[in-house]
């Protein structure tokens, strides 16, 4: 059985985007990666280049509300990525077995020149590409 996991964030322009993507590099036929949030506010240019240098092209990922799916799909994991969407994400979501917290800083947040702040979004990503790795092995 194919194990749906969705990872939720605020904005789904940053993490829950490459969390999405890491679990479908790692995670292999075992699982079935989606990503969602409580405001979409589209892919972050930076996800999108820092994931490329990490070999993923997510660039046909799209930013997407949790209504896509609230009701409609039957998560057996979620995944929240950020404080502010674990403390906001509904307490009630219909066929989810475990519900986790993985907080990461958001790298969009982030004030600075442009170097600095892809050298943010790749300290994210590889905070979040390990995360993934972990929890992969675990589930074996």
């Amino acid at each position: 059985m194919t194990i749906r996991v969705l990872f939720l964030c605020t904005g789904n322009s940053a993490r829950s985007q490459m969390a999405e993507a890491f679990l479908r590099k790692y995670g292999g036929d075992k699982f079935e990666a989606h990503s969602a949030g409580l405001e979409p506010k589209g892919m972050n240019p930076f996800t999108i280049q820092v994931m490329e240098e990490a070999g993923i092209d997510v660039s046909d990922q799209k930013s997407k509300g949790v209504g896509e799916y609230l009701g409609k799909v039957l998560f057996q994991h979620l995944i929240t990525v950020c404080d502010d969407a674990d403390k906001n994400c509904p307490t009630t979501w219909p066929g989810i077995s475990n519900r986790m917290h993985w907080s990461f800083e958001d790298p969009a947040a982030f004030e600075g020149p442009d170097a600095e702040k892809l050298l943010k979004f790749r300290q994210v990503r590889d905070q979040i590409e390990a995360r993934i790795r972990q929890w992969v092995a675990e589930q074996a």
